[in-house]
């Protein structure tokens, strides 16, 4: 008769822990591991979605579960096992009024210590190892609970939206994955090994594109190689002689009236077959794109054209500079090593934990590395930016400025524009790790 007391309170503690353990393991599941689960007919991953996209009635029935269990197994404890121990304790001797506390103590305290390993630590460190799998399996059990307790379910269900709406607490939005939560997850699997350090960079950059707009990857128009229709025939073969590269806009007059493009190994193959340099036969329209447009939106632009390069204008009409799908595969993947010249680094840490900046360094890389937030509204897209944005004035070499914390001292001036910036933490900020 004792072993089947201690079968059943240790039943009881059993129950509990896997009660314990489908409320972790469906809450802890993410929504798009069940769904791919779903897609691959996994037993138990449609219902495991279906309980974690109604968390207060799947809640409610695992309370309900968890409490019934709790008083059965206290009163059950209480009226068999604590009797049958202050019987046996009396006959060692013991009076009655030591033997009964000390029996309802010691059978307290070991229920207790059983509920908290088998009831409650145990399984939910099993659901936390795989939250998914483990919902999967516990769901049709649960399901089944919820249907049988529906009644009970939809008043505690009721209730306590009732006290939410008291506290002044909504309904709870849906679930929204951040750019923060991916760029965790992209670190994670990189720590773990799933993903290599050069493709967790390239994901990061690609993430970045999707925030900038075109004029951020852009070529800016001083540093575009053009040609000019009022140019004498011998300056243009000149021009095309000694740019690098493949593509070059066309204007004539005027380089906000930029109409086209020339590709220059057409005008070669002209040449060499013996004909006279004519550019105007060989301009080929080029798309248009306003300044403002996003990067990965450019890409489907260049992609349905056949020169695979931009136009970039604002929304005056004035020509900005031009950008090609190289522009965006190098923010991708990073610049590329030319035979003309090797790229340097936009940023390098020096050894007092300073770090030494190319004004052209996009600025939101720069942001992410010094954990600055920067604001929403800004018109800038480089660390020459910020900094002019910082000064409001065009600044001269060795003047600084201090903001968010961190002082922007001007190394490099290349004419009017920021080459090198001297980044250091302004006196009194904590250093990062």
């Amino acid at each position: 008769m004792l072993i089947v007391e201690l079968s059943i309170v240790l039943v009881l503690v059993v129950i509990n822990g896997l009660l314990a353990l489908s409320e972790l393991a469906v809450v802890s599941s993410r929504p798009s591991r069940l769904r791919i689960l779903a897609d691959r007919g996994v037993t138990g991953s449609r219902r495991a979605l279906a309980l974690a996209a109604d968390p207060g009635r799947f809640l409610s029935a695992v309370q309900i579960g968890i409490t019934l269990v709790g008083i059965i197994a206290g009163a059950f404890s209480g009226a068999t096992l604590a009797a049958r121990l202050v019987d046996w304790l009396m006959a060692q001797g013991l009076s009655e009024t030591v033997a009964e506390p000390l029996a309802y103590g010691v059978v307290v305290t070991v229920i207790t210590y059983l509920s908290l390993i088998i009831g409650e630590l145990v399984p939910k460190q099993l659901a936390l190892r795989n939250p998914e799998a483990m919902a999967c399996r516990v769901a049709p059990a649960m399901t089944w609970i919820s249907r049988i307790a529906s009644p009970l379910v939809t008043l505690l269900d009721w209730s306590g939206r009732a006290v939410l709406a008291l506290l002044g607490q909504r309904a709870m939005s849906a679930a929204r994955v951040t750019d923060e939560e991916i760029k965790t997850l992209v670190a994670e699997a990189e720590s773990a090994g799933v993903l290599e350090p050069e493709e967790r960079a390239m994901i990061t950059r690609v993430m970045r594109l999707g925030d900038r707009p075109v004029r951020a990857v852009m070529t800016p128009r001083p540093e575009v190689d053009m040609i000019d229709l009022a140019d004498d025939d011998a300056t243009n073969k000149r021009r095309i002689m000694e740019t690098g590269h493949s593509r070059l806009p066309v204007y004539e007059g005027s380089a906000d009236a930029v109409f086209g493009v020339v590709q220059a190994k057409e005008l070669l193959d002209s040449c060499l077959a013996g004909n006279t340099l004519n550019i105007r036969e060989f301009i080929r329209q080029a798309p248009v794109i306003p300044e403002t447009m996003d990067a990965l939106d450019v890409v489907n632009v260049l992609k349905s054209s056949r020169v695979h390069i931009g136009l970039v204008h604002d929304e005056y009409g004035h020509f900005q500079g031009v950008v090609t799908s190289f522009d965006i595969l190098e923010a991708i993947v990073g610049e590329f090593r030319t035979e003309e010249s090797t790229p340097e680094p936009d940023i390098v840490r020096r050894a007092d934990g300073s770090y030494f900046v190319a004004g052209s360094m996009p600025v939101d890389e720069l942001a992410e590395l010094l954990g600055i937030q920067l604001p929403d509204d800004r018109n800038y897209h480089t660390v020459a930016g910020l900094a002019l944005s910082a000064f409001g004035r065009l600044p001269d070499v060795s003047e600084s400025v201090r903001w968010h914390g961190w002082q922007f001292e001007v190394v490099d001036m290349d004419g009017r524009r920021i080459d090198k910036i001297l980044v250091t933490r302004a006196p009194g900020r904590r250093a990062t790790p």
